[in-house]
């Protein structure tokens, strides 16, 4: 099956063109035929894979770099109003598309599972498309991270299945029609678009309404904020709700996750049956993810234990537990955690995995707003490590907000008990680390902004 390309996109210029999302996007029209041109900050692997493509990639912003035969102008959320490619749009009456909007246009046609929650979303997704591809039912993809294995967060695939991240932190999720919908779980987060937990609500009820009459919403049976978002969808007659978890209650229960090393045995009872099958990344809360990717696949029609067997395929992502190296007989690892609560499951995971060895953990703090609605948290979530070292803010999209700094997390960690040092140097981090750790420790470094650069520098610290 070979969908055509929205005429609109046909030649598209992508701002930032070498984010997570947007790349994904811009990979898949590529592959589809489309001329596709963009331009980003810097140069990065993301850059150079694009360009193997066929795609331009320009460095830096400039109006010169929107081609004139421009059909559409791909923007984020992040793009603010005065990007001089984006002024250039307007002078040149470009349509500006939203990437979301764009994603869209590339599922119309095809059978779409969309994968949302507050954390979880680019694991559950990409062992989706991992598994769909192992049963040789060639999925398309996009996804908000690199696969371990094909090394890419996008594809276009022959088949007639869509596997995305559906992301809420601007609503743009709302602007899909799945099949089947998955909400891992419904928290506070993303500030700055969200004053309440009742507009978090509000947005995934949305998001729910948008699945296609008798499709199916796969939705966690544990999380306190999934379990309420189902009270608020049971009344809409043509969704098909499947509950998943450690509940009596659910609908594909988890009857036991047993841990070994940095991988997990999970063992689930669906319709009566019991099925035990791996997962490659350590933790409960991965092995809940996996749970949800195969109540997805079943809903879809594919049999369940030779979905469990290609879930077991998975090798993880970029960025989620991924083992960086090892050296000094000390393994150094990298974390997208950022969120209290993602911080905390990635926490307990390297804990059962460490046994007895000690676990140190660098963490950079993402975005001024989340650190004020949750740094207290963070810092309670640091205890959990046996030493920490805290970095500056990062501050991505957001201007700075007097008064928020990364000590609110720094005293919050003290004040739970925490061993926990602020270094404002980043380049002064990897020999901090290096001078901490002793043979049979794991260093976690974790965060979602350049904290995952210092993995290989701490690595050469201690080979050092």
């Amino acid at each position: 099956m070979a969908p055509g390309i929205p005429a609109a996109l046909e030649r598209p210029h992508f701002i930032g063109i070498g984010g997570a999302g947007m790349s994904g996007i811009a990979k898949i029209l590529a592959q589809r035929g489309a001329k596709v041109a963009g331009s980003d900050s810097k140069e990065s692997a993301t850059a150079e894979a694009l360009r193997a493509l066929g795609v331009t990639v320009h460095i830096g912003h400039a109006p010169g770099h929107l081609a004139d035969d421009a059909s559409c102008v791909v923007v984020s959320s992040a793009i603010r109003p005065d990007n001089p490619e984006l002024v250039r749009a307007a002078e040149l009456s470009v349509p500006v598309v939203h990437r979301s909007d764009a994603l869209a246009a590339l599922m119309e046609g095809l059978r779409a599972i969309a994968v949302a929650g507050t954390h979880g979303k680019t694991t559950t997704t990409s062992m989706l498309a991992v598994a769909l591809s192992e049963l040789a039912l060639d999925p398309s993809y996009a996804i908000g991270g690199d696969l371990e294995g094909p090394g890419t967060n996008a594809a276009h695939g022959g088949g007639d299945i869509f596997v995305a991240e559906a992301d809420e932190s601007d609503r743009s999720f709302q602007k899909y029609d799945p099949e089947v919908a998955i909400v891992l779980n419904v928290e506070l987060d993303h500030h700055a678009n969200y004053a309440s937990m009742e507009e978090i609500y509000d947005s995934f009820e949305t998001f729910v309404g948008k699945i296609v009459p008798g499709g199916t919403l796969v939705v966690s049976a544990d999380q306190q904020g999934a379990v309420e978002l189902v009270q608020r969808v049971r009344d809409i007659s043509s969704l098909n709700v499947v509950t998943y978890g450690e509940s009596d209650t659910a609908d594909v229960r988890v009857h036991k996750v047993t841990p070994r090393g940095l991988t997990s045995e999970v063992t689930v009872v669906l319709g009566g049956k019991y099925l035990t099958f791996t997962v490659s990344v350590p933790g409960s809360h991965y092995a809940h993810n996996a749970v949800a990717a195969l109540a997805a696949g079943v809903a879809l029609g594919i049999p369940a234990h030779n979905l469990a067997s290609a879930i077991g395929k998975y090798t993880g992502v970029k960025r989620r537990l991924q083992l960086k190296g090892e050296a000094a007989g000390v393994q150094v690892i990298d974390s997208y955690a950022h969120h209290p609560t993602e911080m905390t499951a990635d926490l307990e995971a390297m804990r059962g995995a460490a046994s007895e060895a000690r676990l140190l953990v660098v963490f950079q703090p993402h975005l001024f707003s989340r650190t004020q609605e949750l740094g207290t948290e963070m810092g309670q979530a640091l205890a959990l490590a046996d030493a920490s070292v805290v970095l500056d803010i990062y501050p991505a999209r957001e201007d700075p907000i007097p008064g928020i700094t990364s000590t609110l997390i720094v005293d919050a960690a003290k004040a739970a008990g925490a061993d926990v040092t602020a270094v404002h140097d980043k380049a002064a981090i990897p020999a901090v680390v290096a001078g901490m750790a002793k043979p049979g420790d794991m260093v976690l470094t974790m965060g979602a902004g350049d904290v995952t650069d210092l993995g290989p520098q701490i690595l050469d610290h201690l080979s050092s």
